[in-house]
């Protein structure tokens, strides 16, 4: 699977699959070049590009395809095979792997569920949420640390997808513990397979509920478009794959931007002063977050349509692209030499953690959204948290794609 560019390059850097140092090998793989290959589990070999604006261009390039089943020869050929990690990234049919109209016929099907009214519709059910959640943490004895991640980072965006989708309280603890599973690179090819295969089950018996019992969400929407156009819009599978992707990216990625703002907050006493007085706003907090710690440190994958020249070496046609968010975010050409550095007051905090170009996360306000209020209210009821254990022991989530915490215990009083 490693296929030469026609360049001279060093051997491709190996990526950790438990994700334990994100951030530094970040920097590492940017220290080799703009662009440079990498292995991935399976010993599959891509392209990481975490330059900033190469990025961004490659983002918005038509000669960059997410689509395997037209544009990488190596999952054409029968070469990845199911039990590969990264198996159902790149193996779904929804708009997260679509090129060109089938991305525009896709989306626009999945738009609805997260247009502006509908996103600030959710307001007042999210700050429901959040109050209850902390109503519960209140209640934690004294000198008793709580994990904020688990009892707060997480329950307000699975809560919220899954009413919006109507997923039925049954299925959403196993849909959340397969979502889990997706986005652990270091498990055995037999936990990915077995995940592949049991997502895919819970996802088509939500449909089967939604079709015995419609309800106003828009898992039943999507199924009344799909038997209203008799499938020449949105096929079974296309279907269940949209499904997949927006339940698991709907609620994973605003995990992780709650649980890494919550963090940076309570590690920066002096940004937190500055939130605290007025200085700067909740807004900065959430920006600075999101460029600091992308979520989603790798996305894969893309795929060369072509030949594309970069900077000096040749992304060959039909090989793999691994969009580099976490190491765009720590860009010292854009950000400066203190790019690695938390600071709320940072003029430019550009970055790219939803993605950028046609395929720019449609969430991206939901996300904000509920970031800009669970972490007020966190920080309003409970001024005096504090980390529980020293820095050195949390502990990463076991993935180089996803970027957060496994726990954050945290001392409320």
């Amino acid at each position: 699977m490693d296929q030469q560019s026609g360049t001279t390059e060093l051997a491709p850097y190996v990526i950790d699959p438990a994700g334990t140092d994100i951030p530094g090998e970040a920097r590492r793989i940017a220290g080799r070049g703009p662009a440079t290959r990498v292995e991935l589990p399976g010993q599959v070999v891509a392209w990481s590009v975490g330059d900033a604006e190469l990025l961004k261009r490659l983002l918005t390039d038509p000669r960059v395809s997410k689509d395997p089943k037209q544009h990488w020869p190596a999952f054409t050929a029968g070469e990845i095979p199911q039990d590969w990690q990264l198996f159902t990234w790149v193996a779904v049919t929804n708009m997260f792997t679509a090129y060109g109209d089938d991305h525009r016929r896709l989306r626009k099907l999945v738009a609805p569920a997260f247009t502006a009214r509908r996103t600030a519709a959710l307001r007042p059910r999210i700050e429901r949420i959040a109050q209850d959640l902390l109503d519960g943490l209140a209640r934690t004895p004294e000198g008793t640390a709580v994990d904020l991640r688990e009892g707060y980072a997480y329950p307000i965006p699975i809560q919220v997808i899954c009413e919006l989708f109507g997923v039925p309280e049954r299925l959403r603890e196993p849909l959340r513990t397969a979502v889990d599973g997706v986005f652990a690179t270091s498990s055995t090819p037999e936990e990915a397979l077995a995940t592949y295969h049991a997502i895919h089950a819970l996802l088509t018996e939500l449909v089967a509920v939604k079709r015995r019992e419609p309800a106003d969400d828009m898992t039943s929407l999507l199924i009344a478009t799909r038997e209203e156009d008799g499938g020449t819009k949105l096929s079974e599978q296309e279907l269940v794959d949209t499904l997949l992707l927006v339940i698991s990216a709907g609620h994973e990625t605003t995990v992780n931007l709650i649980d890494n703002a919550v963090h940076a907050v309570l590690t920066h006493p002096d940004q937190r002063e500055l939130v605290r007085s007025g200085a700067v706003g909740w807004d900065d907090v959430i920006e600075e977050s999101l460029r600091h710690r992308a979520p989603v440190a790798h996305l894969p994958l893309r795929y060369a349509v072509e030949d594309i020249e970069l900077d000096g070496v040749t992304i060959g046609k039909g090989e793999p692209i691994l969009a580099g968010y976490q190491a765009a975010g720590h860009d010292t050409a854009r950000h400066g030499a203190d790019a690695a550095d938390f600071d709320v007051t940072r003029v430019d905090k550009e970055h790219l953690a939803f993605g950028h170009g046609v395929h720019f996360c449609l969430g991206a306000p939901l996300a904000r959204l509920e970031a800009s209020i669970a972490l007020p209210a966190l920080f309003e009821r409970f001024p005096h948290a504090r980390l529980a254990v020293p820095e050195s022991e949390l502990r990463p989530v076991s993935s180089f794609i996803s970027n957060g915490h496994r726990e954050l215990p945290v001392l409320l009083g």
